[in-house]
């Protein structure tokens, strides 16, 4: 936590480090407004002459160059690590305290993760973290001042300076500047000696490398890690720690524990009702994009009065089927009205199909998922994600500190690049299945996210056997349709299946046409022909003249990939046939022959013991 200081530094210091007015002793009185003024007046003189002395060292380059080089996880070798518990067992009356201070931790990592740090240069704290503020994403957290855990903005992050200077001592850098709490709590590596203070801007953490160093600064659900990787054959720097230089020596004190709003009993201090303001408790905030109706009604049955939600319109307000998410019961509802209208536009100009429209949806939802992080309140201990959101906020660092499930709106990019490569190896003259794959860095922080995850969230039996014991299995559900009265008649050798696709590799297409010329099938297909316009060549293929269901023997959908099986749903709904790939997620279902996917002899088989119309 933040913390106003009264100990000299534990090594040798810069030219300039002031020291701050110690505080008045418990007994003085219960801290006042003029107090409180007096002391923000002496820091912003402290401030005012640290700024100056830095623009000197700047101008003299004693503090190395601004430049900030960042690199991609997984480079270097990991020479040093500190970890540390974001939430105590305080009680809940201090919640919003705790809440806040690990949202300062999410805003301040996200400043430091990837950082390089130049062999010789000295790392500032400050210099990259900069000052805390509201407007950058800073909230009221757990600051120590004058013996009391008081709000304020950018409280916490002395936990952060605490983690870097263990780190910094562990790998062997030179300690420039360092400050000791002045107060100990329980549990906390001040009580170890390897603590650091901080407060904006003139009580630093500087510290230097002779080799060059990358920090990796990351927030679990429950933990602070920060590693040192070092870019270089070994540690920084192989020598002992220099022996801490003390200009002069102070008898100790013995200093009275250290009291919070909750347990000091004094209520008629000005600084209480600021630290009861806004004690509300945790929430959940539901992050989504398009409409399911599995995940809607698994919304309506889970959330709690003090949820948000968080969807790109209001669709019942707006009359948009694609996001008609049933809204009552949430406490705060947030839209993303810009992005909707920017991806609307966008993908009207944009073909069906290909590999510009799937850049192009990565792009929506990168930035639907940079609108939502922008606007999750710091009490959302929880959050339940849809899956195209997931590894930009994974990225955005808007998980760390919370736990998380996740809506699987598809199967994991790392599972369906896979099935998409296999299908490819088979069909390699496919004009589709080699078009496009996500790049490793998103198929990568989908991973480590989903890693992460306290449950998959699926109505799809495949997606649910990857997920193994995460997953959290729904109904799928079935429109409401009339059912066909009876099976039409058929041609002997000629029966008539629909393929209620567009003409893709990933759909089975290849696998349905290899099948049908052996059967002599009638297909009436439910969609563009996006392969080869002459792809089902002499084979009676055709749109449907009336319902795409009229006629159908079966529906057929032997797909690689299929994450949405609506048609399908439609056609057991209605008492037709459906023979499906396992990709399908159909397994189980009544009316349903589900078979392996590219397999044409399982589909033949199936196709085969069809009833007679």
């Amino acid at each position: 936590m933040v913390e106003h200081f009264t100990a000299m530094s534990h090594l040798p210091l810069p030219a300039f480090t002031p020291a701050p007015p110690a505080p008045p002793a418990r007994d003085a009185g219960q801290p006042t407004r003029w107090q409180a003024l007096l002391f923000f007046g002496k820091a912003w003189v402290f401030r005012a002459r640290r700024a100056l002395t830095d623009l000197d060292r700047d101008r003299r380059r004693e503090t190395g160059s601004r430049k900030e080089l960042r690199s991609e996880g997984g480079q270097g070798l990991a020479v040093a690590e500190s970890r540390s518990a974001l939430y105590t067992g305080e009680s809940s009356a201090e919640f919003t305290l705790q809440a806040g201070k690990v949202q300062n931790l999410r805003v301040a990592a996200a400043a430091l993760d990837g950082l390089i740090i130049p062999a010789g240069e000295v790392f500032s704290f400050w210099r990259h973290v900069r000052r805390p503020t509201k407007a950058r994403g800073f909230v009221p957290g757990r600051e120590l001042r004058e013996g009391c855990v008081i709000p304020s903005i950018g409280g916490g992050l002395c936990q952060l300076s605490n983690a870097l200077y263990a780190a910094a001592l562990d790998s062997h850098c030179e300690i420039v500047e360092r400050h000791a709490h002045s107060r100990k709590l329980p549990g906390s590596m001040a009580a170890e000696g390897r603590d650091a203070t901080v407060f904006w801007n003139y009580v630093d953490l500087r510290f230097r490398s002779t080799s060059p160093l990358r920090l990796e600064v990351r927030l679990t659900r429950d933990e602070l890690v920060v590693r040192f990787h070092a870019l270089d054959a070994g540690p920084s720097a192989k020598r002992p720690v220099p022996e801490p230089a003390i200009p002069f020596s102070r008898a100790p004190r013995e200093l009275p524990p250290v009291e919070s709003c909750e347990t000091c009993g004094v209520t008629t201090c000005f600084r209480h009702s600021a630290c009861q303001k806004g004690a509300t408790g945790s929430a959940t905030a539901w992050l989504v994009d398009a409409w399911w109706p599995e995940f809607d009604a698994y919304l309506q049955k889970q959330r709690a009065s003090s949820d948000w939600l968080f969807l790109p319109l209001d669709g019942a307000r707006w009359r948009l089927g694609s996001y008609r998410w049933n809204t009552s019961g949430f406490s705060r509802l947030r839209q993303a009205p810009w992005e909707v209208a920017h991806r609307s536009l966008v993908s009207r100009r944009l073909s069906a199909q290909g590999a510009e429209r799937q850049r192009a949806l990565l792009r929506f939802d990168e930035a639907l998922a940079r609108r939502y992080a922008r606007a999750l309140p710091f009490s959302a201990t929880h959050l339940v994600v849809s899956l195209n959101l997931l590894p930009f906020l994974w990225k955005s660092g808007a998980l760390g500190g919370r736990t998380f499930d996740v809506l699987m709106t598809r199967q994991p990019l790392a599972a369906l690049q896979s099935a998409l490569n296999a299908a490819h190896d088979r069909h390699p003259e496919s004009r589709t299945l080699g078009d496009f794959r996500v790049s490793p860095e998103v198929v990568a922080a989908e991973t480590e996210a989903l890693a992460e995850a306290r449950h998959w969230i699926t109505p799809h039996r495949g997606v649910a056997k990857l997920g193994g014991n995460k997953s959290v299995l729904l109904d799928w559900a079935l429109p409401s349709v009339p059912p066909r009265a009876s099976t039409p008649p058929t041609e002997a050798g000629k029966a008539t299946v629909a393929f209620p696709a567009s003409t893709l590799g990933r759909k089975g297409a290849y696998e349905l046409r290899e099948v049908a010329r052996r059967l002599g099938l009638r297909l009436a297909l439910g969609g563009a022909i996006i392969e080869d316009p002459q792809f089902w060549g002499d084979l009676n293929a055709a749109a449907p003249a009336g319902h795409w269901l009229a006629g159908a023997r079966a529906v057929v959908l032997p797909a690689w990939v299929e994450h949405q099986p609506r048609r399908l749903l439609h056609a057991v709904a209605a008492g037709v046939p459906v023979i499906a790939s396992q990709a399908c997620g159909l397994e189980g279902l009544a009316g349903v022959v589900s078979i392996p996917e590219g397999d044409s002899a399982a589909l033949e088989a199936a196709l085969m013991q069809l009833p007679a119309g």
